[in-house]
């Protein structure tokens, strides 16, 4: 099976997990840009060398650099029959960037799932994540705060891609399979 998808919802949503059981399913390759920047860094490519100089310093990788190693990811063999993208695209920017690699490669996005989740229920999931990893730094005021930055620069995409009809919005919360049934379900006209 063919399918070209992005996964956006809120950290704490399940998305790193969620992206896993699907791409496993429609086996194409679940990609998500923070591996994409560690294996980069790892192999120390020039693109990994740029990313890390920002890394270091605490910053956000440019989109530049973002998108470089997004279309070289994508030119892969394993995703030419499709993939699934989770933390890219982020921005509209982004969007557009994505829309150009795939009009250059002759396809496009089947569809946009959102994992949706009560932000309540997320900030429990990551203080509970956070205390289980020893990841200090991760307090409540910091979770809410990146729920906010969510908000703010993540979370129009899904009226962008609602707009164009590319939207399923499946509820995060619920058993690793109820949730995964879901978006089975959900995609299942999309990907017909």
């Amino acid at each position: 099976m063919s399918a070209r998808l992005v996964l956006l919802g809120p950290p704490g949503a399940g998305k790193g997990t969620q992206a896993a059981r699907i791409s496993e399913r429609l086996e194409v390759p679940a990609i998500s840009t923070g591996d994409i920047f560690r294996a980069n860094v790892a192999e120390q490519t020039e693109l990994g060398r740029r990313a890390q100089r920002y890394m270091d310093a605490g910053e956000y990788v440019p989109d530049e650099v973002t998108n470089a190693m997004v279309r070289d990811r994508l030119s892969q063999p394993d995703a030419a029959n499709g993939f699934l993208l989770d933390g890219y695209p982020r921005t509209a920017d982004q969007v557009a960037e994505l829309d150009g690699m795939l009009a250059s490669s002759g396809t496009r996005l089947g569809a946009v799932v959102e994992l949706t989740a009560d932000t309540d229920e997320v900030v429990t999931r990551l203080l509970k994540r956070a205390a289980e990893q020893g990841r200090a730094d991760d307090t409540e005021s910091v979770i809410r705060r990146r729920l906010e930055v969510y908000a703010e620069q993540t979370a129009p995409l899904a009226d962008l891609y609602a707009e164009r009809g590319l939207l399923v919005q499946v509820d995060g919360i619920g058993s690793l399979d109820e949730v995964t049934d879901r978006i089975m379900t959900a995609l299942e006209p999309k990907l017909a």
